[in-house]
């Protein structure tokens, strides 16, 4: 995934996806908990990751854009905490394994199928056992709102789709619903979402294509 598509779009001093974190992610801060080491996968601008270190968590952010990181950069510094950061395409990222407690997937659907493919193994592989995933996504009908994401419905999620992608993990929530939500300039208006909570087994099994 080229960084020069991101940069441009960050190339403002505005925060696009403002500075305040996802309101689901903020929701469940009952899974959250302080020295957890929590990977936020694409996180942008840093408006999630920031808000994780806040509450005590080693955050490892990953993104593709320098100029995202940098704006991330000065979020962190505002904020006064800290947070790992790392430039990287997590299409051709080396997912380490077992290695987080929390993994943090908020609207990373610029991939489709099958690159996203490789996201999903990567999050099998490196959440550790007895670790949370907390994903929030739109679904298909998103197009019809047109109030963020990318325009096309392959990028999408159903609760079909994640059940297969996690359905042998413990799901402790999953929801789609049409909320109203802004976050900044890109995502502003009535949209068509999908909430996912989900804990990997103590005993990691094996999913129905035999990935672990």
């Amino acid at each position: 995934m080229s960084s020069t598509f991101w940069d441009a779009r960050y190339a403002t001093d505005d925060y696009i996806f403002g500075t305040a974190p996802n309101r689901f992610l903020e929701s469940q801060a009952a899974h959250i908990q302080p020295g957890m080491r929590a990977l936020s996968i694409a996180d942008g601008e840093g408006r999630n990751g920031v808000w994780l270190a806040a509450q005590g968590v080693d955050v490892h952010a990953v993104d593709v854009s320098p100029v995202a990181l940098e704006k991330a950069r000065k979020l962190a510094a505002a904020r006064g905490v800290t947070l790992d950061f790392e430039l990287a395409d997590v299409l051709d990222w080396t997912w380490p394994e077992a290695a987080y407690d929390l993994v943090v997937a908020i609207f990373i659907q610029f991939a489709p199928p099958p690159e996203r493919d490789r996201i999903t193994a990567g999050i099998r592989r490196t959440l550790k056992p007895g670790g949370v995933l907390i994903l929030q996504g739109y679904t298909p009908k998103q197009i019809e709102f047109a109030t963020g994401g990318p325009p096309h419905a392959a990028n999408m999620y159903t609760a079909a789709l994640l059940r297969d992608w996690f359905g042998d993990w413990d799901i402790l929530h999953l929801a789609e619903h049409e909320s109203v939500i802004r976050e900044g300039s890109h995502h502003s208006g009535l949209s068509a979402l999908i909430d996912l909570v989900a804990r990997k087994p103590c005993k990691s099994p094996l999913a129905p294509d035999g990935r672990a």
